[in-house]
């Protein structure tokens, strides 16, 4: 059964402020602390006061490294020294294959057999064993559980962990320990690891400000389960260019925990997420893969108005090789 079909209820938010707190006592001296990042052409195209959250400066070049570790740190050295196991399209790959090699504990990767070469390369040369399924007849979750099983390892999960979540949660903390109050935070959403973090933080300091959620128009689970106020699984693997953001369902966890706090959840076309990439490389000299555009997509889309506002905004990650970034810049379909 995927994570998509799992219908046992979960009341009440995973993760308190204070989880997050104690994440970043875990990630200090660990994680970099990333840059915030301005940029005058951005304040004229949207209106607003932007800042940028720019997690393609963390280790393995996204946030999820914030997660991976929170959450492997936190095993008791017996259970960590038995390996970890997960699934992931990329960065949480390397993020937790990254963590494993820190603590000198065995990894294995569930990876599907069309993830980005430059994040299979990446996630190999951090020491990981990697298992390829085909992601749109596979069942990623029960291929990763059978793995931890036959290895006595433990399942780390890409989003849908309480420890993921709130070491997460991190990157928002920092953000507004540096710039202070906002009006808008907009945050990428997958599977929703990210965004209960952050919003979690968010909402705690300043309970005035508004969060967004930004997914692929081709998997808006998010958007449709936000609508009916309840979790509605996509029947199929989303195809699109934003292969972080390529969920079928809101979490478990993350779902509970995010629905009371954010505004709302906005869509964004592949051909917007190409534009915003665009704009980033040539006005920023920032590098960012399709997930990592899609926040801000929302904001230069005006789909969230910035104008008059205050506006942070996470650019979660950069894992993207030189031939697949011109790759996606060039072949802009028909939307």
């Amino acid at each position: 059964m995927s994570i998509a079909e799992q219908t046992e209820p979960v009341t009440g938010p995973a993760i308190s402020f204070q989880d997050v707190h104690a994440a970043a006592e875990r990630l200090r001296g660990v994680a970099h602390r990333t840059p915030v990042m301005t940029s005058k052409t951005l304040n004229d195209l949207t209106g607003a006061t932007v800042y940028l959250k720019v997690e393609t400066f963390q280790r393995i070049g996204a946030f999820k490294f914030r997660g991976a570790y929170n959450a492997i740190a936190a095993l008791d050295p017996d259970t960590r020294a038995r390996g970890v196991v997960t699934n992931s399209s990329g960065n949480h790959a390397q993020a937790v294959a990254l963590s494993a090699k820190l603590f000198a504990v065995p990894a294995t990767i569930v990876m599907p057999n069309d993830a980005p070469p430059a994040k299979v390369a990446a996630t190999r040369g951090y020491g990981a064993e990697i298992v390829f399924y085909d992601r749109y007849s596979g069942d990623r979750v029960a291929i990763a559980n059978q793995v931890a099983a036959d290895l006595g390892a433990t399942v780390i999960p890409p989003y849908d962990h309480p420890h993921v979540m709130a070491g997460n949660g991190t990157t928002a903390l920092e953000l507004l320990e540096e710039v202070g109050e906002l009006d808008l935070l907009l945050v990428c959403l997958g599977g929703g690891g990210l965004l209960s973090g952050c919003a979690t933080v968010a909402k705690t300091l300043y309970p005035n400000i508004d969060v967004w959620g930004v997914e692929p128009a081709a998997g808006d689970d998010w958007a449709q389960s936000y609508a009916a106020g309840k979790r509605l699984p996509l029947t199929s693997v989303p195809r699109t260019i934003a292969d972080g953001q390529q969920t079928e369902a809101p979490g478990l966890l993350t779902w509970p925990t995010v629905r009371p706090l954010v505004k709302g959840i906005v869509t964004v076309t592949d051909n917007e997420i190409r534009d915003t990439m665009q704009l980033l490389f040539e006005r920023m000299k920032l590098v960012v893969e399709p997930s990592g555009a899609s926040a801000l997509t929302a904001l230069t889309t005006r789909k969230v108005d910035g104008r008059g506002k205050r506006v942070g905004v996470t650019i979660s990650g950069g894992n993207i090789g030189i031939e697949g970034f011109c790759r996606i810049i060039s072949q802009r379909d028909q939307e």
